[in-house]
């Protein structure tokens, strides 16, 4: 089993910036993706970015250039950068492992 624990989450007006963490313990060498999904409140969950276990990175169209993936397998840590928020962006953020673990969720808040 694979434990995901995220961190960061709050209330920012539009335009601040928040970074996520999200910290993985347990079956460690089965980790290759890990991913950040958001899920607003009556919509269904979405991809918001992807990063190998070699630091590659995928982007959600909507993010356009305003996050940052990025990983220190070293700490097993997978952090998302968000500047620039708007207030579509808010929801529960969710890190996600391997395509099949998941953590419970920060929210992000973003305040017009």
């Amino acid at each position: 089993q694979v434990q995901l624990e995220e961190s960061g989450g709050g209330l920012v007006q539009a335009g601040g910036s928040l970074r996520l963490s999200c910290a993985a313990s347990g079956l460690l060498y089965s980790i290759n993706n890990m991913a950040w999904y958001r899920q607003a409140p009556g919509r269904q969950r979405e991809l918001v970015a992807r990063i190998t276990h070699g630091g590659s990175p995928t982007y959600a169209g909507f993010v356009k250039g305003r996050f940052t993936i990025s990983r220190d397998n070293a700490k097993n840590t997978v952090y998302l950068q968000m500047n620039s928020l708007k207030p579509e962006d808010t929801g529960v953020y969710f890190c996600a492992a391997a395509g099949k673990y998941w953590g419970q969720g920060t929210q992000v808040t973003v305040s017009s």
